[in-house]
Parts: structure tokens; C-alpha cells; sequence
């Protein structure tokens, strides 16, 4: 009897066990676009999502021209400490896994290629610096990515020479020839070809050495979070760009014509959602001052009228700050092109330069209201004066004294004042 309880008790545990293990998913998360903090973030969730489901293996279905170093680092850090095995698969056809993208290609267990796809163009680039500092900067760049990536490629037992080859000379393999030089571990056609050729294959996670098992396991898909796509569409430098000048506008615009409040609120906004995207991208805080200090200036020529120096000084410390902003990227995506960098500086100039010159022309032109504006000013007299009474001045009625007899109806000129009382004279009429 005890016998045939055990043996029914072992067989309940063993029912339960290999329910449980069939249920374990495989993580699937679509790493598609630029490499920047968003999808890093995206990456590091799923990744620990997976430890949580104790999921059979992730699969980073990729497609990105590259990407940010610091983004791309942090997701290799994950991968190389996941106890959930990684698989990167580059996929649909045509996609690519470039520059950042090969770096996590190389650090995954697994690495498979949709047919048509490729891999490599890895070497790093910097911009922003002198011809010579670019050229020093550069090599050094050049020399860590090398090593960094051999470290990474003889963990996972890939090809020294074409992981080299990738960075110094960008580099390039096609799927066939990726599969050829142990790049790629082999050609998947799609996800149900991925997970079938991946089945028994044996990878080293820290936890040690393991097979695969894959077969029947299901595939779930991690979305990715409002939050993320917000991010993943603010981490362009065109679009940080356009909203620092947006908010530059909309307060300048505040503190020009006081009480407009609208302008001021949008430009707030705007402010506020550019210091989120500059958040996002690898960004030169001189650059930031620089454009911050040309913000100072053109308050201040506002305020306190320089004509037009300190708007000058402005447009200066404007287009070099935006010239430095984004001192580098891996990819031509994370640049800030030249010409849109032109556009902002000629825009700025034309917006500020016409405040400035409307405050100009402003300070040079006649005095039209209050004391100043009263004195020169010609009228009628409304009764005679003996030698007061009262004159129509810039369409007010004013208690007026004259040197000597005015007839009512004559006109006047007013030579001063005194409270409420304008001195008048006669305007003779010329013959």
C-alpha cells in the first residue's frame, strides 16, 4: 500500500514537473531602430522579465544600424549576466545588426540570421573635434572597441580576426558568410526554424553549461511600453534640437511681450520634453552652457539694450553650442546634421535681431505719450482765452493758459505743463 502511494506521489511530482517545464516561455523582444537608453531600458526589462518567468531562452529579434556606446553597453553587461540564455536573431530578411547591433550580436549564446541579412560595421565614430584631436580620439576609440569586442567574441568562442576586422575596417558579412567564419551559428528562416535549430544546442550562462530545450515551449512576445516608445521617439538629435529651440522662442517671446502667457507655457513645455531627449543622448554639457549663455544674452539685449552687441555675442555662443552638442555617435542617425544646425543659427538670428531691432527702432522713435508726448502737440481752443480757459489736445480737453487773448477756435501749440494746466501759443497762420 505504501508502495502505491509513493509510486503515485512520484508520478503526480513528475506530472507537475514537466507541466511546470512546458510552461517556462521563450521571451521573444523586437529590437528594432537605433540603440539608445529607451530600447536599452526595453532590453534590461525583458531580460529580467525572462529571469522572472524562468523563460526556456530570450530571443532578441534585431534590425538596427547601430547606436549609442553607453546604451549598447549596458545591454551586453545584461546579456553577459543573464542566466537566461540570449539569442540574437536578425531578422526579417533584409535586416541588419550593425555597428552597436554586432557588438550584441557577438556577446548572445546564440546568433542566427534571417536569409538576406547581415552583420558587422562595427567601427566607431566621434565627431565634433579638430581635424588632429578627431584623428588622436579616433584611434583611441578605434583600439578600445577592438578590445572590448575580442574579450567578448573569445567568451563566446566567435572569430578574433573578423571581429577586428569589423571595427578597424567596418566590415560587413552576409548571413552565408557569417555562418561560414562562426559569427552566426546558423540561417533561420523564421521563428519556428530559430527555436528548431536552436533545440539541444549547449551554451554557457552563469550558471554554467546547459542544453537548450525548446521544442513545444510557446513563444511570448514583450511589448514594448508607452513610456519606451516615447523615449525611443525623443532620443533623435533633430527633434531635441527643434524642441530647445521651440522652448528658446516661446520664453523669449514671454519676457519680450509681457503678459502673451500662451508662448511662455508652450515654450515651457517645450523645454522641459528637450532636457528629457538630451537626457537620452550622449550629449556635450559645454555645448549646453554655450547655448544656455546665448539664451542670457539675448534676455539681456532685450532688457537692457545693447543694439544688437549682446544679440551678436548671443548668435555666436548659439552656433558654437549647437555645433559641439552631440560631440559623437556610431551612426549617422545620432548626428545632428550640419544643415539643420545652419537653419537654427539663421532662424535665431533673423528672430532675435528683429526683436532687438523692433526695440531699437522703438528707443529712437518720437515720444507720443504722457508729459513728452503732450509738448509740440497742436490743438484747438474750445473757448477764449483771457488769458485761460480750455483747448482739445490729442483728443482730451485740457485746462489751458496762453500769454495773452486767444479767440475761441484758434489753433494752439503746447510749449509746457504744468499738472493739469497745458501753456499754449497761438500758431499764426502763414499767409
Amino acid at each position: 500500500m505504501k508502495k502505491s502511494f509513493l509510486a503515485a506521489f512520484c508520478l503526480l511530482l513528475s506530472a507537475f514537473s514537466v507541466s511546470a517545464e512546458e510552461q517556462r516561455p521563450v521571451l521573444v523582444l523586437e529590437v528594432k531602430g537605433a540603440i539608445d537608453p529607451a530600447v536599452a531600458r526595453y532590453v534590461l526589462r525583458g531580460l529580467e522579465e525572462a529571469r522572472r518567468l524562468q523563460a526556456s531562452a530570450v530571443v532578441l529579434e534585431m534590425d538596427t544600424p547601430g547606436g549609442l556606446d553607453g546604451s549598447m553597453r549596458k545591454i551586453i553587461q545584461a546579456v553577459l549576466d543573464s542566466p537566461v540564455p540570449v539569442i540574437t536573431y536578425v531578422a526579417p530578411a533584409g535586416a541588419r545588426a550593425a555597428s552597436a547591433g554586432a557588438f550584441i550580436a557577438v556577446a548572445s549564446h546564440i546568433v542566427a540570421m534571417a536569409p538576406g541579412t547581415n552583420i558587422g560595421a562595427a567601427h566607431p565614430v566621434q565627431i565634433g573635434a579638430s581635424e588632429k584631436t578627431s584623428s588622436v580620439m579616433n584611434d583611441k576609440l578605434t583600439n578600445d572597441a577592438v578590445a572590448y569586442l575580442r574579450s567578448i567574441a573569445q567568451e563566446r568562442g566567435r572569430d578574433l580576426e573578423w571581429v577586428e576586422a569589423a571595427v578597424r575596417e567596418s566590415r560587413s558579412s552576409g548571413a552565408e558568410e557569417a555562418v561560414e567564419l562562426k559569427i552566426a551559428d546558423f540561417i533561420a528562416r523564421d521563428r519556428e526554424d530559430l527555436l528548431r535549430q536552436a533545440e539541444g544546442w549547449q551554451v554557457k550562462t552563469v550558471f554554467g553549461a546547459a542544453a537548450l530545450s525548446l521544442k513545444g515551449k510557446p513563444l511570448q512576445e514583450l511589448p514594448v511600453s508607452l513610456m519606451e516608445k516615447i523615449l525611443h521617439q525623443l532620443a533623435h538629435p533633430n527633434l531635441a534640437y527643434i524642441l530647445l529651440l521651440l522652448g528658446i522662442y516661446g520664453l523669449i517671446y514671454e519676457l519680450a511681450t509681457p503678459g502673451a502667457v500662451f508662448p511662455g507655457v508652450v515654450g515651457a513645455i517645450f523645454l522641459v520634453l528637450a532636457l528629457v531627449a538630451l537626457e537620452t543622448l550622449e550629449v556635450n554639457w559645454g555645448g549646453i552652457a554655450l547655448i544656455a549663455l546665448s539664451l542670457i544674452f539675448f534676455i539681456a539685449d532685450i532688457k537692457l539694450p545693447g543694439y544688437g552687441a549682446l544679440t551678436a555675442g548671443g548668435i555666436i555662443a548659439f552656433a558654437l553650442g549647437s555645433a559641439i552638442l552631440f560631440p559623437g555617435a556610431r551612426i549617422s542617425h545620432l548626428k545632428l546634421p550640419w544643415t539643420t544646425i545652419g537653419a537654427a543659427v539663421l532662424l535665431t538670428a533673423a528672430f532675435f535681431l528683429g526683436i532687438v531691432g523692433a526695440g531699437v527702432r522703438a528707443l529712437r522713435q518720437k515720444v507720443t505719450s504722457g508729459t513728452e508726448g503732450l509738448i509740440g502737440s497742436e490743438g484747438l481752443t474750445k473757448t477764449d482765452l483771457r488769458p485761460s480757459g480750455m483747448v482739445h489736445v490729442k483728443g482730451e480737453d485740457w485746462q489751458a493758459r496762453a500769454a495773452g487773448f486767444v479767440r475761441k477756435g484758434a489753433r494752439v501749440r503746447v510749449v509746457r505743463r504744468e499738472g493739469l494746466t497745458v501753456h499754449v501759443e497761438e500758431v499764426k497762420e502763414s499767409v
